[in-house]
């Protein structure tokens, strides 16, 4: 049996206080949403089907703790899932079952946002669509994310993140020259959408704050991957030039890339003329800045130069320096920093100093150390440090207390597989 510890509820309000959110969505582009959500103090019920939950929560890795009779762990619990739904109450409900689609209305009515992540046509084909809903409750946030959008011709088409890194261009942009190009290492598609969604969802809630109605909001995960490829749409439509992979280069920008080191590699971008000259001067070489050939920052972008003249010079600098007295050196001059995995970044003490690695406990299971929230507020604070639900954890008290059912209405409800 599979059980986790009772969800911790926030201490205080949060700068959402006040906020419910209904979050019907599944595994990342959506359910990280409505994490941050919960991060800044919003009531975020997370919404599963009791005969199909989150498939996530089978991800690893696991929390685990002792034997069943077989062998195999007797408590487990997914620290994916425990990262990605932190903080939220946990109720089931079927939405294939009439009643159950019922219980959603009665939710819907009383919450300010919903998140889904299905391919477009799947809520109305369930009766529980966006123009549905938005009859019960004019003031609802409808946040949809979807593989390529709840419009145009591609829109019904099955998407995941790699689709969005395939379709967005990104992917064609990343890997090495003369080699084929590379995914991203991480779903930026599914982080990237869910950012933008947390940003529409904002921006909608403050619309209904001043009196206006509540709206969809449509985010594409192909359309997020095109917002994250910096310059390369103004690239081909005012110069023809299509980006292709650059390996650890900027496209213009030098230096602005990984060199070697004694025990690594490490990142310098020195590429203004103030940064070229305190380079310079910082690794003993003030000459340099005085050579007609690399002496502004337009020569040393010039490729031809900066590999003749400029990388080996940097090379020189830092072939017989480590990391740490690479970074000691460059201090608050230059930007320097050492290439670190993540056990270095976990461990670091800046991590620490930033709560950007914080732990849930989950009693037997033992702590969840996962990535906290990067938003820093100095009045409303997030709280990451939470459990995440397990299935249906909160069903009675969310029906209860947000759709006012009794204590017989919810028992009947489940009997009969609505819940």
């Amino acid at each position: 049996m599979n059980t986790t510890p009772e969800s911790t509820d926030r201490p205080g309000g949060g700068a959402l206080d006040g906020i419910v959110v209904l979050d019907l969505s599944r595994v990342l582009a959506g359910p990280y949403a409505a994490q941050t959500l919960a991060d800044m103090g919003a009531t975020v019920i997370k919404i599963e089907n009791p005969e199909d939950p989150d498939v996530s929560r089978g991800f690893p890795p696991y929390l685990r703790t002792g034997e069943d009779a077989d062998g195999g762990p007797a408590q487990e619990f997914s620290g994916y899932y425990g990262q990605y739904n932190r903080g939220k109450l946990g109720l089931t409900v079927n939405l294939a079952h009439e009643e159950g689609r019922q219980v959603l209305k009665d939710l819907v009515a009383g919450a300010d946002v919903l998140v889904e992540n299905f391919r477009p046509g799947t809520m109305e084909k369930l009766g529980v669509g966006y123009d549905v809903l938005r009859e019960i409750n004019p003031r609802l946030v409808y946040t949809a994310i979807s593989g390529y959008g709840h419009t145009g011709s591609r829109s019904r088409r099955p998407a995941f993140d790699s689709t969005a890194q395939a379709a967005g261009g990104i992917w064609s942009m990343n890997g090495f020259p003369g080699m084929p190009p590379v995914r991203v290492g991480v779903t930026i598609g599914d982080l990237s959408a869910s950012l933008f969604a947390v940003i529409g969802t904002l921006a909608a809630i403050r619309h209904v704050e001043r009196g206006g109605e509540g709206q969809k909001v449509d985010v594409a995960q192909v359309d997020s991957i095109i917002a994250l490829t910096e310059t390369a749409v103004v690239d081909y439509t005012v110069d023809g030039r299509v980006p292709e992979p650059a390996g650890n280069e900027h496209a213009w920008v030098r230096p602005y890339e990984l060199f070697d080191c004694a025990d690594g590699q490490v990142f310098f971008a020195g590429y203004t003329d103030k940064l070229w000259r305190a380079g310079c001067e910082l690794f003993g070489t003030p000459e340099a800045t005085e050579d007609p050939e690399i002496d502004t920052m337009r020569k040393r972008f010039d490729k031809e130069v900066y590999d003749r003249k400029v990388k080996p010079l940097i090379a020189s600098w830092f072939r017989d320096r480590t990391r740490a007295e690479l970074e000691e050196l460059a201090g608050d001059v230059v930007p320097l920093t050492a290439l670190r995995t993540i056990a270095d970044v976990v461990e670091d003490p800046g991590t620490a100093e930033r709560e950007m690695v914080v732990e849930a406990d989950y009693g037997e299971l033992g702590p969840l150390r996962m990535f906290g929230q990067p938003i820093k507020l100095s009045a409303t604070p997030a709280d990451p440090a939470r459990t995440a639900n397990r299935v249906g954890e909160h069903t009675d008290r969310v029906l209860a207390d947000f759709a006012g059912y009794a204590p017989e209405e919810i028992a009947r409800l489940k009997k009969g597989g609505a819940v």
